[in-house]
Order: structure tokens, then C-alpha cells, then sequence
């Protein structure tokens, strides 16, 4: 059975990071197993913990009323899940749940907070990391709307013709 340190090693989130530096966050992380249909966490809900998705496949939810949940994207092993322990008040932004048996590594979020502050050349590293994920689900979801709501490609591009 391999070691947390190792497990964590091996996430892509944490390429490149120092042996000594994961050695430090390992205190911080367990490793859990969900199965199908159950949730990493719930919109609304105090958010205590980062994911690495590790295997599976998660669902990210919002709850539409009077349509239901609604999958903004599927996560995959080597995703990461959850950010808002970074920030007050601490409540999870959307909800996540497992669509196959997921393993990941959990992180706690006071923990890392705790950690990062003792740390702050690491909590930077952590949010440099953080802010790229961010960034290209920004565009993704950018994308997605482009596709959403542009022009059909028969339609054409709409000009500006002064």
C-alpha cells in the first residue's frame, strides 16, 4: 500500500513539488473512496476539503430550480475539486458528485490554511497552482458558452461594417 506522500506525488496538481513540501501537506490529507451516486460535497454546504481526484469520475452540480441538478462539467482522475476553503465563509460553490466508484486524496481545509500560513512561500506555490486550474475552467466554460450562444456556423460571423 503506498504512502500518502506518494499518492499526493503522483497527482499532476503537484508536479514539481519539493519531497519536502509534500511530506509537510501529507498531514493534511486522507485518502477516501466514494461510491457511485454519492456526493464529495454539497452547494451551500461548509466546504472543509480540497480534492484530488485520484480515479472516477465526478459531476459537478448546480441545482437549477424547477429543473434540477445541472452538470456544468465531468472531472477525471488527475482533476482537482474544491477551492472555496480558501476563502470566507467557507461554503462549497457547487456540488460534486461521484458518477463512478472515485477515489481521491481529501484535504483539509483548515489544515492547509494553517499550513500555508506557516509556510507562505508554499501557500503562494498552492495558489499559483490554484489560479491555473481556475483559469482554464474559465475557459472552458468560455468556450462553452461561445458554443452556446454564438452564431450558427451556417448563420455565419456577424460584421461590423461602418
Amino acid at each position: 500500500m503506498k504512502v500518502v506522500t506518494t499518492l499526493l506525488k503522483e497527482h499532476p496538481f503537484f508536479t514539481g513539488l519539493a519531497d519536502k513540501d509534500l511530506a509537510f501537506l501529507s498531514g493534511c490529507t486522507s485518502n477516501s473512496h466514494y461510491k457511485e451516486g454519492e456526493y464529495l460535497a454539497r452547494e451551500n454546504t461548509p466546504a472543509n476539503h480540497f480534492f484530488l481526484i485520484r480515479s472516477g469520475r465526478v459531476a459537478v452540480e448546480t441545482f437549477v430550480p424547477n429543473y434540477g441538478p445541472l452538470c456544468l462539467m465531468t472531472l477525471h482522475g488527475g482533476d482537482i475539486f474544491g477551492w472555496s476553503w480558501l476563502y470566507p465563509p467557507y461554503l462549497s460553490a457547487f456540488d460534486a458528485r461521484a458518477l463512478t466508484s472515485v477515489r481521491s486524496l481529501k484535504l483539509g481545509g483548515q489544515c492547509l490554511r494553517d499550513k500555508c500560513e506557516k509556510e507562505p512561500r508554499l501557500g503562494f506555490e498552492l495558489m499559483k497552482r490554484f489560479t491555473k486550474v481556475a483559469t482554464e475552467r474559465l475557459q472552458a466554460a468560455r468556450i462553452q458558452l461561445l458554443d452556446l450562444y454564438g452564431p450558427h456556423p451556417s448563420q455565419g460571423i456577424p460584421r461590423y461594417d461602418p
